[in-house]
C-alpha cells in the first residue's frame, strides 16, 4: 500500500514514515501543503495523512485541491492535527478529509483507520 504522508514536522514525518514501512506500506513524503498536492497528483496513492497545519498551503486548502481534480478525488484523506479542539473534526471533514486523527497519532488507531479507508490489510 502506498501512504503520502504531508508533514511539516521531521520528527513526525520520521516516526511515522518508519512505522508504517515496517507494516509493509511505501510511503512517499511531502513536507508541505503546495508538495503534497504535486505529489498526490503524480503518485496517486491509495491514501493520504495529512497534516493540517503545514507551511505554503495548509492541509485545508491542499485537500480542497485534492477533492476538487478528478484525478485525485477518490484517494481517501486522513486529517491530522495536533489542536484538537472542539469543531477540528468537523473542520476536516468539511474540507473533504474522509477521516480524522489528532496527534500525537496512536498508531494502532491510525493502523485500524487506514485499514477502514483503504480495505487493505496493514502487515
Amino acid at each position: 500500500m502506498k501512504i503520502l504522508l504531508v508533514e511539516d514536522n521531521e520528527m513526525h514525518r520520521d516516526m511515522l514514515s518508519r512505522r508504517l514501512a515496517r507494516k509493509g506500506c511505501e510511503v512517499v513524503i511531502a513536507v508541505d501543503g503546495k508538495q503534497g498536492v504535486e505529489r498526490a497528483a503524480a503518485e496517486l496513492p491509495d491514501l493520504i495523512l495529512m497534516d493540517m497545519s503545514l507551511p505554503e498551503m495548509d492541509g485545508w486548502e491542499a485537500t480542497r485541491i485534492l477533492k476538487s481534480d478528478s484525478a485525485t478525488k477518490s484517494i481517501p484523506i486522513m486529517g491530522l492535527t495536533a489542536h484538537a479542539m472542539a469543531g477540528d473534526r468537523e473542520n476536516c471533514l468539511e474540507a473533504g478529509c474522509d477521516e480524522y486523527g489528532s496527534k500525537p497519532v496512536d498508531f494502532s488507531e491510525l493502523v485500524d483507520k487506514i485499514q477502514q479507508l483503504t480495505g487493505g490489510q496493514l502487515s
